[in-house]
C-alpha cells in the first residue's frame, strides 16, 4: 500500500474532501421548504418529547442533535432502534415526536420499529435522501436532503450524509430556539456547568459590586462632579444619593448624551435635575440569572441592591453577569 503523498496531493485530497460535503450541503439547503415548515410547527407545538433514532454513524448524528434540541429548550432523548424493538419503545407517547434519520430511508432497525410508532400514533419527521423510500412513505413529514454524495473515492462511507443530517438537526434546533423567544439567561440554565450558566446561577450577592466600587454622587453635586464620577468608576453610570445616603437616582451616559443632543449646557445643571428617578433593584438573594432577564426587558444594564434604609448596598452590571469585565481585565 503506497503511503508516500506530497503535500499537494495530501492537501487536495482534504479540500476534495471539503468541497463534496459543502455541495451537499448546499442542496440540501435547496430542498428546504414547506416541510421544514411543517416540521418546526409540529416540533413547536409537540406537548411531550422530541425523540431521535438513527443507527451507526445516523445515529452518532442523532445523539447529537438530541443533546442540542435538550439544551436549547425543547424536551428530548435519543432512542436507539436496536434496543426499541426489545423494550425501549415504552419510553414512546401519543404526544411525542420523532425524528428519524436514514440517509437511504431503507435501515432495517428503523423500518422494524415504524409500526409500532404508528399503533401508538405518534407522528414521523425522516431525514432522508429519498422521499419515495420505505421510511419516507410512512413518514408524517420527510425532510428530504436530496441525492446524496459520500466524500470518499468510491461514496460508501458515512461521511456527507452524516453532516448533512448534522446541520439539518441544527437547523431544527436553533430556528425551534428562535421561535420559542429562547434567551442567554435560559441557556445558562440548561448549562449550568459552562462558565456563563455558573456565573449566572450564583446570587446577586456573589456578583454584586460593594464599598468604594460603586459609582455615587450627592443629589446636589454639579453635573461636572457627575460625569468624573462616571469616568472614574468607568461603569457608564453613577448613582444620585440624598443626604441621608438613599438611592434617590440614578445618571447614564445615555442621560448625558441626551441632553447635549437637546444642546443644553450639560454643567450648568445638578444632578437632580437630570437624573431618573428611583433606579431599578433586585434582592440580593435573587438569581443572577433573574437580573440578566430583568435587564434585558427593561434594557437597562445595572440593577442597584438596596439595605432596609434604602441605601446602595451593591450594583450588579450586565459585565458582572456575563463575565466580561473579569475577561477585560485579563486583558
Amino acid at each position: 500500500m503506497k503511503t508516500s503523498f506530497s503535500e499537494r496531493k495530501i492537501l487536495m485530497a482534504a479540500k476534495r474532501v471539503i468541497d463534496i460535503e459543502v455541495a451537499n450541503l448546499l442542496k440540501a439547503k435547496k430542498h428546504l421548504g414547506s416541510e421544514f415548515v411543517k416540521a418546526i410547527r409540529m416540533l413547536a407545538s409537540c406537548k411531550g418529547k422530541v425523540i431521535v433514532t438513527g443507527i451507526g454513524k445516523s445515529g452518532i448524528i442523532g445523539r447529537k442533535i438530541s443533546a442540542t434540541l435538550a439544551s436549547t429548550g425543547t424536551p428530548s432523548t435519543f432512542l436507539h432502534p436496536g434496543e426499541a424493538i426489545h423494550g425501549d419503545l415504552g419510553v414512546v407517547g401519543r404526544s411525542d415526536v420523532v425524528i428519524a434519520i436514514s440517509n437511504s430511508g431503507e435501515t432495517d432497525e428503523i423500518l422494524k420499529i415504524v409500526p409500532s410508532l404508528k399503533k401508538i400514533g405518534t407522528p414521523i419527521i425522516s431525514i432522508t435522501s429519498d422521499s419515495r423510500s420505505s421510511l419516507g412513505l410512512q413518514s408524517n413529514i420527510v425532510l428530504n436532503t436530496g441525492t446524496i454524495q459520500e466524500a470518499d473515492p468510491f461514496s460508501l462511507i458515512p461521511s456527507s450524509s452524516t453532516t448533512t443530517a448534522l446541520v439539518l438537526g441544527d437547523a431544527i434546533a436553533i430556528t425551534l430556539l428562535s421561535i420559542k423567544g429562547f434567551q442567554k439567561q435560559d441557556y445558562a440554565f440548561y448549562h449550568p456547568g459552562g462558565n456563563l450558566g455558573r456565573r449566572l446561577m450564583l446570587k446577586v450577592k456573589d456578583v454584586m459590586q460593594t464599598g468604594e466600587k460603586i459609582p455615587v454622587v450627592n443629589s446636589d453635586s454639579s453635573m461636572e462632579e457627575a460625569i468624573t464620577e462616571i469616568n472614574r468608576k468607568n461603569l457608564g453610570f453613577t448613582l444620585v444619593i440624598d443626604k441621608k445616603e438613599r438611592v434617590v437616582g440614578i445618571i447614564t451616559d445615555g442621560d448625558i448624551r441626551r441632553l447635549l443632543a437637546k444642546k443644553k449646557n450639560v454643567f450648568g445643571f445638578k444632578t437632580s435635575e437630570c437624573m431618573t428617578h428611583n433606579p431599578l433593584g433586585i434582592e440580593e438573594e435573587k438569581l443572577a440569572v433573574q437580573a440578566l432577564a430583568i435587564m434585558e426587558e427593561k434594557e437597562i444594564t445595572c440593577l442597584v441592591i438596596r439595605d432596609k434604609q434604602g441605601r446602595a448596598k451593591g450594583i450588579v452590571h450586565l459585565h458582572d453577569l456575563l463575565g466580561k469585565r473579569q475577561f477585560s481585565q485579563e486583558l
